[in-house]
């Protein structure tokens, strides 16, 4: 027989109760997991990087000393992959969680320019919104590419703060975009003017805002602009105006592209070694791409680079250090996909989904430790030359123009034996998800009559 509750004891519990209740959502969340407060999270996502321009996945011709040491410390994942083989798609899926393909920002691959029109809605749910309203500072730091401030800017969609810049891409030393060179740097709402290399620039940033952030948990976005074009150097300022178009195809070189990486591995070195006067301890680093290499990266052994759904084109680096969850040194063949992320890290920080449902799936569980790798079944379509692809466990289907593929990826990453012949029931079946897939997304717009 249970015994009766004294009225002491019910007014203690009843305190305690109204305590927790006042405690923001995240705080709440960590107190049931055991832990007083919930971990700071730095999303570093690199711009057109490829699956082995990390000396820790292979790299050859230079040295990534801070990635690889973060990997030492933490968990190396051998199957991450963006959402898209470009950028703005994958931080859409990123940002909300979801496929890119249910909502119309999603569908330009990628968006061009500097268009006014289009963009995240405001009343989208996402990541870092719903850790804000969980008690978390938010901030960006970097490239957002998802629409024009204000009405679609950063500060819309759930950050407390922005410094970076608008659409994909702008010279490292100007930060300037287009043909007619626009300032396309921001800090808030506003265009402004700042002196200095981009990458100097965002880690700069990102330091004040981890040191101006000790009294609640940080949520930062550190989404770097290397090294994606135009081809400079942190040395390059005084050739900079020299350039007359940022895509300059006759530019570049590996050394260049050599340049670009390990300058932005040093700036992460700087920005880390300010989390670890800290709490590195209760800080969960994520280091990603947005998608697959352009022309200088190396992707061995995959096929591919961006705009192409072949592995090399969909396949990136994901490394991922949290000392008080994650052992270190460890590595992980999970799948996984940019808009896991936002169910994974909420998970993390104890902040409640309010009934939202994303696409991406909750892996913290594996990333701790605590569960075995879990096959998964990913969709991906890409206009360009009409492509196709769906990774259902160790297989994957893949159309490219009017040519059908079967590979099983973990016998054959490279994607050369294809066995859609050999396999005609598992060819026809993933064929078919892709099919019902799509159904089920937004289909693209009409593309503009050539002219």
């Amino acid at each position: 027989m249970a015994k009766p509750t004294s009225r002491r004891r019910f007014l203690k519990g009843a305190g305690a109760a109204a305590a927790l209740a006042s405690l923001p959502a995240c705080v709440q969340g960590q107190q049931r997991l055991g832990r007083s407060r919930p971990p700071n999270i730095l999303f570093i996502l690199a711009d057109d990087l490829g699956y082995a321009d990390l000396s820790v996945y292979g790299r050859r011709d230079y040295r990534t000393p801070v990635l690889d040491r973060l990997a030492a410390d933490g968990l190396l994942m051998t199957q991450g992959y963006s959402n898209s083989a470009v950028c703005s798609p994958t931080r859409v899926a990123l940002i909300t969680g979801r496929y890119h393909q249910r909502l119309p920002v999603g569908l330009p691959e990628p968006i061009e320019g500097t268009e006014e029109g289009i963009g995240l809605p405001a009343a989208q749910t996402t990541l870092p919104g719903l850790l804000r309203a969980a008690g978390y500072r938010t901030a960006l730091v970097g490239k957002w590419h998802m629409g024009w401030p204000p009405e679609h800017g950063p500060l819309a969609s759930g950050y407390d703060s922005f410094f970076g810049i608008a659409p994909g891409a702008a010279d490292h030393f100007t930060h300037r975009y287009g043909r007619v060179r626009e300032n396309v740097l921001f800090e808030g709402g506003a265009r402004v003017e700042r002196e200095g290399y981009l990458t100097h620039l965002l880690a700069d940033r990102a330091i004040q805002e981890i040191r101006g952030a000790r009294a609640q948990p940080l949520f930062l976005s550190l989404h770097f602009t290397a090294p994606h074009w135009p081809w400079q150097g942190p040395g390059d300022a005084a050739t900079s105006s020299a350039i007359a178009d940022l895509w300059h195809r006759d530019g570049g070189s590996l050394e260049k592209f050599a340049e670009m990486v390990t300058d932005m591995d040093a700036a992460i070195g700087r920005v880390l070694a300010e989390i670890d006067r800290g709490s590195a301890r209760d800080t969960f680093v994520v280091f990603t791409s947005d998608n697959g290499g352009e022309r200088f990266s190396d992707t061995w052994p995959l096929r591919g680079q961006k705009s192409d759904l072949l592995e090399g084109g969909i396949r990136v680096p994901l490394i991922v250090r949290w000392p008080a969850a994650i052992r270190a040194g460890t590595r992980s063949d999970q799948v996984m996909a940019s808009m896991d992320w936002l169910p994974t890290l909420t998970a993390a920080a104890g902040a409640p989904l309010n009934g939202y449902a994303p696409d991406g799936e909750n892996l913290l569980d594996v990333l701790r430790g605590q569960a075995p790798a879990r096959p998964r079944k990913l969709f991906w379509r890409f206009r360009g030359r009409d492509q196709a692809a769906v990774r259902d466990g160790d297989w994957k289907y893949l159309r490219i123009g009017g040519e059908e593929q079967l590979y099983n990826l973990v016998h054959d990453p490279r994607e050369r034996a294809n066995l859609k012949d050999r396999e005609p029931q598992r060819f026809a079946q993933l064929k078919a998800d892709f099919a019902a897939w799509n159904a089920q997304m937004l289909p693209y717009p009409p593309a503009p009559a050539s002219a």
